[in-house]
């Protein structure tokens, strides 16, 4: 068995001689710097881990802790500042003045010597400090209110409002504004009322002069007579033989009779009008005072109604009755 020689017959590198050491001592020298820079670098790459894990929960701490204090506190970011609160006031209570100037009016324009009193002490509910017992009127002379309605609420701000009645004293038609004032809860008059002219009377224009469809008219001044009478009675097995297919209608369930068609208005169209009709009522009159067997005469009432009619199969039927906003024609 041939044995290895232990000796390394392999010429040294260039570049190394003996006076370096040889290559044993190059071999221990690099050994030693390589285990050197091995552990230098093990033990500085663990204290620079375990700082940066120091740092980043320091970091972690700072941001939870001013999430927390930010909820706790209410904060907003800085870059998203925190609208400020409205402040909208209480809206002024409508319903409540209008109803409080209606109360305020039935005693106001309702005045007699015979029941000064009685005024006096019925206005006293409504008067602002300082103001005359009777608000204003001389004691003198009568005052009689039929109706009155609230017009309108011009509102001022949240405790001022001004009412406006539409009233019909002693015959007459006038407004009458009433000066309101709310605080706490609480309401009265802020002054005395004022006297205020009726609206103005609006006269609407001549109606145009349209061609009228004939035929059709012929057709409906027959025909609708019926109807009428039909509606006026409510009978709604006799009023579903003039109303189109699929339309109901409840009629006035005999609270009225009919008397006669006056007039109609027919423009010409298709198979679907809306016309215009004037009708005469009889509205039954209530027993006498002194006999209930006897009663006054029927009052006659004439009227107008805006109708939808349809044609099927060669004839009229209504789809819809209504007020009409326009006056009626001739038959």
């Amino acid at each position: 068995m041939v044995r290895r020689s232990t000796v390394d017959r392999t010429p040294p590198p260039t570049g190394y001689g003996v006076a370096d050491g040889g290559t044993g001592d190059l071999a221990d020298g690099r050994d030693r710097r390589h285990s050197a820079a091995q552990g230098w670098r093990g033990a500085g790459g663990r204290w620079l881990v375990w700082t940066f894990r120091v740092v980043v929960w320091l970091v972690l701490l700072v941001i939870g802790f001013r999430g927390v204090m930010a909820i706790v506190l209410n904060e907003t970011p800085p870059g998203h500042p925190r609208p400020a609160p409205s402040a909208t006031a209480p809206a002024f209570p409508v319903a409540l003045a209008s109803a409080y100037a209606m109360q305020f009016g039935q005693v106001y324009l309702n005045a007699s010597p015979a029941r000064a009193s009685q005024r006096t002490s019925e206005l006293a509910q409504f008067l602002p400090p300082g103001a005359s017992p009777q608000l204003g009127w001389d004691g003198a002379g009568t005052l009689t209110l039929q109706s009155e309605q609230v017009a309108g609420v011009a509102v001022q701000d949240a405790q001022h409002a001004v009412v406006t009645l539409l009233a019909r004293v002693d015959g007459g038609l006038m407004e009458l504004g009433v000066p309101v004032y709310v605080s706490a809860g609480g309401i009265g008059l802020s002054g005395e009322p004022a006297w205020l002219p009726a609206p103005n009377h609006a006269v609407p224009p001549s109606p145009s002069t349209a061609n009228s469809d004939t035929a059709t008219q012929a057709d409906l001044t027959r025909q609708l007579p019926a109807f009428f009478q039909a509606y006026a009675s409510g009978n709604q097995v006799t009023l579903s033989r003039f109303l189109e297919p699929g339309t109901s209608m409840t009629g006035l369930g005999g609270s009225v009779t009919f008397s006669s068609l006056s007039g109609i208005s027919v423009p010409p169209g298709g198979q679907v009008r809306d016309i215009v009709a004037t009708v005469v009522w009889h509205i039954p009159g209530q027993p006498a005072a002194r006999s209930r067997a006897a009663r006054v005469p029927a009052a006659g009432l004439e009227m107008t109604y805006a109708l939808t009619i349809v044609r099927q199969h060669g004839t009229w039927y209504v789809a819809s009755i209504a007020p009409s906003i326009q006056a009626g024609g001739q038959p």
